[in-house]
């Protein structure tokens, strides 16, 4: 027996687990595959070979690529949205949930890259992928208004101020926003090029760039400017 989202509890039979147990070894594989020569190549056929199934077989746990890639993207979404939601519920402020991203980021690379990274080519991800995004992003600003205090206004808060439906909250300040996306971009850009192995060979620690990053946008809030 098991407990669903719903606390409700249902009753999961042999079959059910066993499907699961499929499922999470198929993931594994294309984890494995995509750590080896990228999601671009990811190949069901291969997944297949590898478990010692037909293609045919695997197809009924996973009825098409774009649907294991989903799979694996729910999974990335939730496994960094559950770090951070327990940083927040256990009073996180901004720095601290920085480096809960930058944690999460190097602990899951591939993960990382997948819903960070470079799309992957003809591949649309479905709504509720979004709806995990945008619970992220939400905890994003929620930190970041805590310790809002207001400052000089720019062009881009202008224009912000009439394309702010992604935020889904009509009472964040305008401000609270802006910071938000320099915390999310400027963090990303680092994290991003970090995993890319671009400062490889320039002689400093990444990890320092990061903090500083954090720093700088942490004390802007704090002078107001």
């Amino acid at each position: 027996m098991t407990v669903d989202g719903s606390g409700d509890s249902e009753v999961v039979g042999p079959r059910e687990r066993y499907r699961a147990q499929m499922q999470a070894e198929i993931k594994q594989h294309a984890w494995e595959q995509i750590a080896t020569v990228g999601v671009p190549a990811l190949s069901l056929k291969a997944i297949a070979k590898q478990l010692g199934m037909s293609g045919p077989a695997l197809y009924r746990y996973f009825a098409s690529r774009d649907d294991l890639i989903t799979a694996l993207i729910r999974d990335a979404y939730h496994g960094l949205a559950d770090a951070l939601r327990t940083a927040s519920h256990n009073g996180a402020d901004l720095a601290m949930l920085a480096q809960v991203v930058r944690d999460w980021a190097l602990g899951n690379p591939h993960r990382y890259l997948l819903i960070y990274g470079t799309p992957v080519p003809g591949y649309r991800a479905p709504d509720d992928t979004t709806a995990i995004a945008s619970e992220i992003m939400a905890m994003i600003i929620g930190a970041c208004r805590r310790d809002h205090t207001d400052p000089s206004g720019t062009p881009f808060e202008a224009h912000l101020d009439s394309h702010r439906q992604w935020a889904g909250d009509d009472s964040v300040p305008t401000a609270v926003l802006r910071r938000a996306l320099a915390f999310w971009t400027r963090l990303h850009g680092v994290l991003s090029l970090e995993l890319a192995g671009q400062f490889v060979g320039m002689g400093f620690d990444p990890a320092l760039l990061f903090a500083d990053e954090v720093d700088e946008l942490t004390t802007r809030a704090t002078m107001g400017g």
